[in-house]
């Protein structure tokens, strides 16, 4: 496979660019070599710089729930463009996109837009504080939020201690006010609460967690959370960045009958351009300028190319339903052959699965928490990454990503996929 022109650009961009990459995870760090320069995609294909052909298991993070350059996406952006991609004032589309969340999602009775997830979940903390006037917040190990101080905090010397800080920039001021707790874990969130009585605003976490891997709430967990914030008044907030309008139109709380008091989105409300949008309950979400005093603002904010997208993409979903069982059917029959193939060879691994997310862990445990995660051979994944790579599939390049299935993966994808997966295990794994 020839990659010169992927490894000349990456040489180019390590000049002027940090690491040559705009996120860290495509730097290939985890998995080696060097990242490969995506020129073009179409329907379940990826296509790099040297013209090779990939089978996309990432979907741009997910978002690529129809697949890549969908006629209904691109027909409304190029309406939208015709008239000026940006007017940093409030457009019909706007209004339009409010309502159509609101509908589809019950917790939300107003949402503001904004254009990341890292801001949705930024914003949300913030008027979590304001609307409740408490400073702390509990977030769970291993859910990812962005990149806001607040968030880039690990655990200390246990699951109840406080925070430190794990990048450098973030203060120990901010670290202290944030308190980590264990996946799946009821008694841990309990202990915290209190050890700091009357002074958590909110909990955050991912309803099913994407960010290392693919982690799936254990029976009775999201249930438990909410009767927990019910009872000490603490603001339950929803990260559904990844999983909503994935794993279901109504996302992870639709799937498993939860209803949160806010709810951070993205990704697919922007059919694949920059977005993000926080809401939730009304009385929290007019605690927000301009009709309360909470402060959060955007030029680009309900961006009229992210909310034509969106709004096809979502108007897609709702109108076909039928959209959800087929993505379901066909992660479960790779998922389930990519099983069969470990067994064959002899291999106890892990694979998580909740809908059309998924990740397969190289490890012989159970994967519930951070911790179980951590478990994983990096090793033998990186070698499975390289090697399918080779075969034309496109992986998390990560063992600690979730992978995304589009509509435009077909049996006979799947079958590519599975007879790449069974070659690579045989040549490749064993030889680690």
């Amino acid at each position: 496979m020839d990659l010169s022109k992927s490894k000349s650009l990456f040489d180019r961009a390590k000049q002027f660019i940090p690491g040559g990459v705009n996120s860290p995870v495509r730097a290939f760090r985890a998995v080696g070599g060097n990242p490969v320069f995506i020129r073009r995609a179409k329907g379940a294909y990826l296509y790099d710089e040297d013209g090779n052909e990939y089978v996309d298991l990432i979907n741009s993070w997910g978002p690529m729930i129809l697949g890549h350059a969908h006629p209904i996406i691109e027909e409304a952006i190029k309406e939208a463009l015709v008239n000026s991609p940006s007017f940093g004032a409030p457009t019909f589309r706007e209004v339009e996109m409010a309502e159509l969340i609101c509908s589809i999602l019950p917790s939300v009775e107003k949402v503001r837009m904004v254009n990341s997830g890292t801001e949705a979940t930024m914003s949300a903390i913030r008027v979590a504080r304001g609307f409740t006037g408490k400073d702390k917040f509990i977030k769970i190990e291993g859910c990812y939020h962005g990149h806001g101080d607040s968030f880039l905090i690990a655990a200390g010397s246990g699951a109840l201690t406080f925070g430190s800080p794990d990048s450098p920039g973030v203060t120990s001021g901010t670290a202290k006010d944030t308190l980590i707790a264990p996946f799946n874990n009821l008694q841990a969130i309990e202990e915290i609460i209190a050890r700091n009585e009357n002074e958590i605003a909110a909990i955050i976490l991912e309803p099913v967690v994407g960010n290392m891997g693919t982690v799936i709430p254990q029976s009775g967990y999201l249930h438990g959370l909410r009767k927990l914030c019910d009872r000490h008044s603490i603001i339950l907030i929803f990260d559904e960045v990844m999983t909503g309008f994935r794993l279901s139109l109504g996302g992870a709380q639709e799937l498993y009958g939860v209803k949160p008091d806010m709810t951070t989105l993205g990704k697919i409300i922007g059919g694949g351009l920059p977005v993000g949008a926080y809401g939730g309950r009304k009385e929290i979400m007019e605690s927000i300028s301009p009709v309360g005093p909470i402060y959060q603002a955007g030029t680009l904010s309900g961006n009229p190319l992210a909310m034509a997208a969106g709004l096809a993409m979502l108007t897609y979903l709702k109108q076909n339903p039928d959209v959800y069982q087929q993505l379901n059917s066909q992660t479960t029959k790779l998922v389930t052959g990519i099983k069969q193939q470990y067994e064959e060879q002899g291999f106890n691994y892990t694979i998580n699965q909740v809908g059309s997310m998924f990740t397969l862990f190289f490890t012989d445990q159970p994967v519930f928490d951070f911790e179980s995660a951590k478990t994983a051979d990096t090793t033998r994944f990186a070698s499975y990454f390289q090697g399918m790579l080779h075969e034309g599939i496109y992986l998390a390049p990560s063992q600690f990503e979730a992978m995304f299935i589009s509509t435009a993966i077909n049996d006979s994808i799947i079958d590519r996929i599975l007879q790449a997966s069974k070659k690579v295990l045989k040549n490749v794994i064993v030889s680690v």
